[in-house]
């Protein structure tokens, strides 16, 4: 009964209360292999400040939060280290995070002077303007660097690959109440890309989506883990994500509700391409950091 009456439940008010939720990315969740190691490259090299840090050994792992600003305002990565495992699968699905700066010739010498590995050395594609770099961390995750005059947020995308573009773009403007705030095709190079935010890419992180032509699927290695984004009410969230879900695939992963000892309300899924978002209730996520 639940599968033929929850189309139905995809009403014009329940699809537009993602627009008018209070959204905004919180954090990227990943695995490292060596969280002091990642801290000091992250803070030396990159300019991030570290956060906050909690150990939770009866779990067996510990987390690390750093970004360039605090988490009441800005957007995070969250590393995850699990006891005793030191490397980890990255995949071919999961593309770079992505960091804007005023001068991102000065900021590979800084990057390059601390240990990094540079990837793609500072310039513009044939025929853009913009200025960029490509740099690996300790652990083999991508930073693209990109020159910006004016920016708010630092650390300013994540690029996850999808095997049907226009599938994903319809999945996160009706799921999460993203927008596409640039798109581009590059048939020289064979792929095209949509980035997704709440606003503009000078005022936010967005999410960067990737079609290489022909390539339908990717592995996800079991490095990069999800998104987290706030919402006012995690369970009417997931009452839209799971309409979503029955009209262009993927799956909720776990239903709303608090999470046990430490009860900050929840919801997780999973896109068609199989990658996850973590739905966090925004008044539980800032009890959680006073």
């Amino acid at each position: 009964m639940a599968e033929a009456s929850a189309p139905a439940t995809l009403t014009p008010e329940l699809l537009e209360w993602p627009k008018k939720d209070n959204r905004r990315f919180l954090h990227a969740v990943y695995r490292v292999g060596n969280l002091d190691r990642t801290i000091k490259f992250y803070t030396e090299a990159l300019g991030m400040k570290l956060l906050r840090k909690r150990d939770v050994p009866e779990e067996k792992y510990s987390n690390a939060f750093l970004g360039f600003g605090p988490e009441e305002s800005h957007f995070l990565v969250e590393l995850t280290y699990n006891y005793g495992v030191s490397s980890y699968d990255i995949g071919t699905g999961f593309g770079h995070f992505a960091i804007a700066t005023p001068d991102v010739y000065k900021l590979v010498e800084h990057i390059r002077a601390n240990g990094g590995k540079v990837t793609r050395e500072p310039g513009t594609v044939q025929g853009g303007s913009t200025v960029f770099a490509f740099v690996n961390d300790p652990d083999g995750y991508s930073f693209e660097l990109i020159q910006r005059e004016s920016f708010s947020e630092p650390l300013c995308q994540v690029m996850l690959r999808v095997g049907d573009l226009e599938r994903s773009i319809k999945f996160y403007e009706k799921a999460l109440g993203l927008r596409v705030v640039m798109r581009a095709d590059r048939p020289q190079d064979k792929f095209s890309l949509a980035m997704l935010g709440y606003d503009e890419e000078e005022k936010t992180a967005v999410l960067e989506l990737t079609y290489n032509y022909g390539v339908t699927e990717y592995t996800k290695g079991n490095g990069y883990a999800q998104i987290a984004i706030g919402t006012d009410d995690v369970y009417k969230s997931a009452e839209v994500v799971n309409a979503v879900t029955q009209e262009l695939g993927g799956k909720i992963t776990r239903q709303p509700g608090p999470i046990p000892g430490l009860n900050t309300k929840i919801t997780s899924f999973l896109d068609p391409d199989g990658w996850k978002t973590v739905l966090v209730d925004n008044k539980d996520f800032l009890k959680e950091l006073h």
